[in-house]
């Protein structure tokens, strides 16, 4: 197995960091799902009167890992958007101005 080869693009600067403020918006996205999914969860356990307290702990120990993974993968995602915050990018010009 070789080396990968990256090609040349031809996408503007502009875009190309659009794209990854866009992809950042889209894991946020997905981790907000998952945050969402952990709340239902402790929900359906705190809601079921026949949960044992060990159950009831194993779920928030569950639950408190999974939002402590997606604390780490936000901070991760601060630093890539902190990457473009004084990133300036020429102007484009419209023709109907």
């Amino acid at each position: 197995m070789g080396m990968p080869v990256i090609s040349p693009s031809t996408t503007s600067r502009r875009q190309a960091i659009t794209d990854i403020i866009e992809s950042v918006a889209l894991q946020q996205t997905a981790l907000s799902h998952i945050l969402n999914a952990e709340c239902e969860k402790l929900q359906r356990i705190l809601g079921n009167k026949e949960a044992s307290h060990q159950t009831i702990l194993a779920t928030n120990k569950s639950v408190e890992a999974m939002v402590g993974a997606i604390t780490r993968l936000e901070m991760v995602l601060q630093s890539k958007l902190a990457l473009f915050e004084n990133c300036l990018c020429e102007q484009e010009t419209n023709p109907e101005d």
